[in-house]
């Protein structure tokens, strides 16, 4: 795939995930058809309409591409090209009125994200990146922080759904990043989360168990911005559907990796 062909995807790509935000600004403040697909893990009507428009729409930009789709995946796994796509980043962000709610749409081509959108509609701001040209937000280039200093920077996490077996770790990691750093934030969107570390709102993110509809957009956002990313140990690569996965400026990634537990 040509550095042409990707950007023309991308700006087809980008009219459309921006067309699927104005669902999800439509349903704001309508009743949400909550249901519940684990303990804390929801479901919404918009999720549903959201991942069906995604799906038609995508499928007429690219008809040999796959789809993997958050809602109606029975695979973790894409295939040689793929869609893959979370239609609501933050449900339960959504279902309690809390605007951190995003979009995130990739496309996977021969083992590797070649372009990536993270749409947060009612924030008003579209993140996209295409492999070896860059990040932008609403258009305009943007890069990673410069923030070398561990104790000055700003850092973001997530807690997983299987909460309750990974308490410890998720505690003691928490604690090990709040004495160490300037602050931690936790937003419930990993989709937005790697986009503000990639534009320098935060200077590194962690979390664990994430699947590839959660990272492969704001993976390729952070690499495009200048950053690095890897599993919580530094030497080893992320991989798509990895355990964990450490974000970051570059500059801090080593001292945030010292820091975690698997």
């Amino acid at each position: 795939m040509t550095s042409s062909s990707r950007s023309n995807l991308l700006r087809q790509a980008e009219a459309v995930v921006r067309d699927a935000g104005a669902i999800i600004t439509a349903d704001w403040r309508k009743p949400k058809d909550v249901y519940h697909k684990g303990r804390i893990d929801l479901l919404t009507r918009t999720d549903m309409a959201v991942e069906a428009f995604l799906k038609e729409h995508l499928q007429r930009v690219l008809p040999e591409a796959n789809i993997l789709a958050e809602e109606t995946a029975n695979t973790t796994v894409p295939g040689e090209l793929t869609w893959i796509i979370d239609p609501v980043d933050g449900t339960t962000n959504f279902a309690h009125g809390f605007p951190f709610v995003a979009t995130s749409v990739a496309l996977w081509c021969n083992g590797r994200v070649v372009l990536g959108i993270v749409n947060a509609p009612l924030l008003g701001e579209c993140f996209t990146a295409v492999e070896e040209e860059g990040a932008c937000l609403n258009g305009q280039p943007f890069s990673v922080s410069h923030q070398d200093d561990l104790e000055l920077s700003l850092v973001a996490t997530g807690f997983p759904y299987g909460i309750k077996e990974k308490i410890n770790s998720v505690m003691t990691n928490l604690e090990r990043m709040l004495l160490q750093t300037q602050g931690v934030r936790r937003a419930g969107s990993a989709a937005l989360d790697l986009a503000f570390t990639a534009c320098g709102r935060f200077d590194g993110f962690y979390e664990s168990d994430l699947k590839p509809w959660d990272t492969a957009a704001g993976w390729l956002l952070v690499k495009e911005a200048g950053g690095q990313v890897s599993t919580y140990d530094s030497k080893v690569a992320y991989t798509l559907g990895a355990p964990t996965i450490l974000a970051s400026n570059g500059r801090i990634h080593e001292a945030m990796s010292d820091l975690l537990k698997d």
